[in-house]
């Protein structure tokens, strides 16, 4: 298991794509998870990886109801009996049989208090019911949890300016998407106001709207087929001043970072940093 330091938010991307979204925030004590795009085997499986116990997590976030955020839900909350925190709009578009004492629904701006943590949830632009993003904040640390995003928005903005760490979506290389294979309707989608954030607007919004406490910013959702974890992690390298770049993979568990104030260091055992090998 991690050593936890007190004054300090831990997080993972267990998964970030198309093909699954689940991301971990939380404390020495308690934790959260935002979406549950995963199985329950296999959130339970890379979460023993990264040594964190799901006895800790006291709840489930759920940011819309397209199936890469919500497949694994249903299993996961009744087996671990988390509280699931959805909208009325988004629980009812996401048609699954949730068990109903679990399901507390959340209003945009009211933070919500899970043992110390405070979670508040905004609106975003996204082709869904009802979409939220989250900021995630225990003591002085916040983090924010950015991805299905189709463009800049003052919400976006304003709590972006706030956070300490990141999750950022970085879905597709403008020109990659283009010249791609893709049929038109589908490209138009994604790169609408309401589909998904491109590197280039998430490298403007990193640029011109980051907090001079940000340590980390983990780029997230990355296309398989329309963008490159090596172009997009120079891309904001060059610009970092200092900032850790970090790709999330489609495939695997980040690393577990600890963000706090003013310093932020990755917390992997030395056990744990084996095992990712």
């Amino acid at each position: 298991m991690l050593k936890f330091v007190a004054m300090a938010l831990y997080i993972s991307s267990l998964n970030t794509g198309s093909n699954g979204n689940c991301f971990y925030i939380g404390n020495q004590t308690d934790a959260i998870l935002i979406d549950a795009g995963l199985s329950c085997k296999e959130t339970e499986a890379r979460l023993l990886r990264l040594g964190l116990d799901i006895k800790n997590v006291r709840a489930i976030f759920i940011s819309h109801e397209h199936s890469d955020h919500i497949k694994g839900l249903p299993v996961l909350a009744k087996k671990h009996q988390l509280p699931i925190y959805i909208t009325a709009k988004t629980h009812n578009s996401g048609r699954q049989l949730l068990p109903e004492h679990l399901v507390r629904p959340f209003c945009s701006t009211l933070p919500i208090q899970i043992n110390g943590i405070e979670v508040t949830a905004f609106p975003k632009l996204h082709d869904a019911a009802e979409p939220h993003s989250f900021t995630i904040s225990y003591k002085q640390v916040k983090v924010g949890v950015f991805t299905d995003i189709g463009d800049h928005c003052e919400n976006l903005i304003y709590h972006f300016k706030q956070c300490h760490a990141a999750f950022l979506e970085a879905n597709y290389d403008d020109e990659m998407l283009a010249k791609g294979n893709y049929p038109y309707f589908l490209k138009r989608r994604i790169s609408s106001g309401n589909g998904h954030l491109s590197n280039q607007k998430a490298l403007d919004l990193f640029l011109n709207h980051r907090s001079p406490l940000m340590s980390h910013l983990f780029l997230s959702h990355l296309s398989r087929e329309n963008n490159c974890p090596n172009l997009v992690h120079n891309l904001f390298s060059e610009v970092a001043d200092g900032v850790e770049i970090v790709v999330a993979s489609r495939l695997q568990e980040t690393p577990v970072y600890y963000i706090q104030e003013k310093v932020a260091k990755p917390a992997l055992s030395a056990e744990c940093q084996l095992m990712q090998h």
